[in-house]
């Protein structure tokens, strides 16, 4: 076990969801809120990527506070009637990881419930901590506030735990509290997401069982 705490990302890290589940139902919600706008699955990636969701909905669709609440709506209306697979790999890295004494947390822009039940779904170990969109906004990714508490509440240093995560900004969180980062690149071969990850990452995989691997230097 290379690190401690292994800080795992949700979508598209663990399970994949965004092509499956989170696209479709930002479809369904454009028809409500802005009939006649669409969006190509990978430029939806890439809003994702940078500047990210919310300032998407924002600052290039002008959605305000009140359509952001009925886009919510949408989103857990689709989410309740599908569940995200996980990418084959993931439930025997995190069983080693927390088999060999290891902590499994997970901070994500999905919701506790989603994730757990993600987890369950896919017979995922219940991870030991979960940061979700349920946090005050100035707690959720890229503060650094999840991996204060992980290195508070279980004495870890920074270079003790690593963040794994495939968007930008799981990367400045970890950027800025000095955490080493892993960019996962199984979700999708976006040119300029990949170009990003792999200049600014500390290690970038295409597969999972490249990051098994690394956690566990087979």
């Amino acid at each position: 076990m290379r690190y401690k705490c292994l800080v795992l990302d949700h979508d598209d890290t663990v399970v994949n969801s965004t092509a499956t589940i989170h696209y479709p139902a930002f479809l369904e919600a454009l028809k409500l809120l802005r009939p006649g706008v669409t969006i190509s699955l990978d430029d939806y990636f890439r809003e994702n990527f940078d500047p990210g969701f919310v300032p998407y909905c924002v600052e290039k669709l002008g959605m305000t506070e009140e359509e952001l609440v009925v886009e919510v709506e949408c989103w857990k209306n689709y989410v309740s009637g599908h569940t995200s697979k996980a990418y084959d790999g993931m439930r025997q890295i995190i069983e080693r990881q927390k088999a060999e004494g290891g902590i499994v947390c997970v901070v994500s822009h999905s919701y506790d419930y989603n994730i757990r039940r993600d987890y369950e779904a896919n017979h995922l170990p219940e991870p030991d901590k979960i940061f979700g969109w349920e946090c005050p906004p100035e707690q959720r990714k890229p503060s650094t506030y999840a991996l204060e508490i992980l290195s508070r509440e279980y004495g870890i240093k920074p270079g003790e735990m690593v963040v794994v995560d495939d968007l930008k900004p799981g990367y400045d969180m970890a950027k800025a509290y000095g955490a080493p980062f892993v960019g996962a690149g199984w979700s999708n071969d976006i040119p300029e997401i990949r170009a990003f990850m792999q200049k600014n990452s500390d290690v970038y995989f295409t597969k999972v069982s490249q990051l098994a691997a690394f956690l566990f230097e087979e």
